[in-house]
């Protein structure tokens, strides 16, 4: 029986495992945002967590913990300086995963991973209001700004179909 035994295997060995969310780990650390499939996501949210709550207290204990689950040095300054100094005031929730859909080849699940506090864009932007779409409305809002844009595109066509005649007779 497997009572209480939670663990996501992701399919594969235990070294494999290890293996691949060390290496996801460190280019999470690195290049602050990965993507990657959902479940995989979550296996690396549990693992990478810890260690960045480690580096919030810069010891040589706790480099050498997190060295040995990373196994990287440029990894291990980098969420020692940057990342902890971002993250210090922060009581957990360090990371951030976003749905992407589904994948082409395998219809998997894909998602954005990534440092919270690294994001600019996702701190910068308000929220917007919640929009409420309703049937009559929906349909007619499309068709009154597709019909702008295309008098546009006629009028500046019209101008540039007129240059070159004025250059020629001006030649002439």
């Amino acid at each position: 029986m497997r009572h209480n035994k939670k663990f996501n295997h992701l399919g594969r060995t235990a070294s494999h495992r290890s293996a691949m969310l060390a290496n996801m780990a460190v280019s999470l650390i690195m290049h602050k945002r990965i993507t990657t499939t959902v479940a995989k996501a979550k296996a690396l949210k549990k693992y990478v967590e810890p260690l960045i709550t480690r580096a919030k207290e810069d010891t040589t204990n706790n480099r050498r913990v997190v060295f040995s689950y990373l196994q990287d040095k440029y990894a291990i300054k980098e969420l020692f300086s940057a990342v902890s100094e971002k993250v210090g005031d922060r009581p957990g929730g360090y990371t951030r995963i976003i749905k992407l859909g589904t994948r082409q080849g395998d219809a998997a699940e894909t998602c954005f991973i990534e440092l919270v506090d690294f994001d600019e864009a996702m701190a910068k932007t308000p929220k917007a209001a919640k929009k409420t779409r309703r049937a009559g409305k929906k349909a007619a809002a499309p068709k009154a700004e597709e019909a702008p844009a295309e008098e546009v595109k006629a009028e500046e066509a019209a101008p540039a179909a007129e240059a070159p005649a004025a250059e020629e007779a001006k030649a002439e």
